[in-house]
């Protein structure tokens, strides 16, 4: 399977036309990337102006709401990601439970609308600071996956992939240790086997995403056994995410 490197470029950049000059610098320095699938997660603004045709590069998005349609002023549904050309969504990223607290239990809502939509879901599974050092982080990822996918069926988790971000990591500069990092690879294994099946479990791709650069990505993969990364500021200079790309394949 292709090593999956998602650029999450949240609330940036300010103007369409940066955003443009961005994606159309990204895709320069990626043409000749192989072996890799590179996801753009841009604001949803931004979508129908960037165009990934005849590219290396994918769309998705940020998150989604969990209904196709209705009066839910200001919100995004899955269906309408689909329509935009997103192949992928994130769900359950840890800055929307910060700022919006959103709870394990939407994560499930989203979960649903994105498969609905024939979207591929990144549930994003993480521990914060407190929790680490309660040595709580194993409970606290149970938590979360046994909520974000209660109720779904194998058979509806066939594109699903984690995301491992520890909440710690995320913008600080200061990367999960690499043997951290497997930890928590395994125990995510261990997680899906329990809900679903050790077959399940070894299908799943799982993702590392927090404070990921160009210096440290490869370890994540090579080292850590991750089968990907969620790339958020590194992601915001082309060259920089096309060094990432270049270190992870």
């Amino acid at each position: 399977m292709k090593k999956l490197i998602i650029a999450n470029w949240k609330c940036n950049p300010t103007t369409l036309k940066e955003a443009k000059a961005l994606f159309e610098s990204t895709k320069a320095n990626l043409k000749n990337a192989k072996g890799v699938e590179i996801v753009i997660c841009p604001p949803f603004l931004y979508l129908l102006n960037l165009n990934a045709k005849n590219s290396r590069l994918k769309l998705g998005g940020q998150d989604c709401f969990w209904e196709n349609k209705g009066a839910y002023t200001g919100e995004i549904s899955a269906a309408q990601l689909k329509d935009a050309g997103c192949q992928y969504v994130l769900v359950g990223h840890s800055e929307r439970e910060k700022y919006f607290s959103e709870t394990d239990e939407i994560a499930n809502q989203k979960m649903r609308s994105a498969i609905k939509a024939k979207l591929k879901p990144v549930l994003c599974l993480g521990d914060s600071l407190e929790e680490r050092e309660k040595g709580n982080v194993q409970q606290a990822l149970f938590r979360q996956a046994e909520k974000a996918l209660k109720g779904m069926k194998k058979d509806e988790i066939k594109n699903l992939f984690l995301a491992y971000e520890p909440v710690w990591a995320i913008g600080t500069g200061k990367p999960c240790s690499v043997g951290e990092a497997q930890t928590m690879r395994l125990y995510l294994r261990k997680i899906l086997a329990k809900l679903y099946s050790m077959k399940i479990s070894e299908s799943v791709p799982i993702l590392y995403g927090g404070s990921v650069n160009s210096k440290n990505a490869k370890t994540y993969i090579a080292e850590a056994g991750m089968q990907g990364v969620l790339v958020g500021g590194g992601s915001l200079d082309a060259k920089e995410l096309a060094d990432i790309v270049r270190a992870v394949r």
